[in-house]
């Protein structure tokens, strides 16, 4: 249920960035099973998630915003104090 909820947050802020709200969930499921770079700075105290772009303009874009919008929650990795920054394979 607790993964449901996550998912279905996520879908929410999704939903604002692009055309269909069907493709939303789908998206998702492309975002979870894509690979991702994990890469911690125990000096500033991040913990980079940079996930591997999906190959279509639209999507990478949505995904984008996605990641702008989960850095700006300023979320801590549990049982660390490494803050999360996501962004895409590529972008600045």
């Amino acid at each position: 249920m607790i993964a449901y909820r996550a998912e279905s947050a996520l879908a929410g802020e999704l939903r604002e960035h692009l055309q269909r709200d069907d493709d939303t969930r789908a998206l998702l499921r492309r975002v979870f099973v894509t690979p991702a770079n994990l890469r911690p700075d125990y000096e500033q105290k991040t913990l980079l998630v940079e996930l591997h772009r999906l190959g279509s303009p639209l999507q990478d874009l949505a995904v984008a915003k996605l990641c702008e919008e989960l850095t700006a929650t300023e979320t801590q990795f549990p049982t660390t104090n490494l803050k999360l920054i996501y962004r895409q394979v590529g972008s600045a």
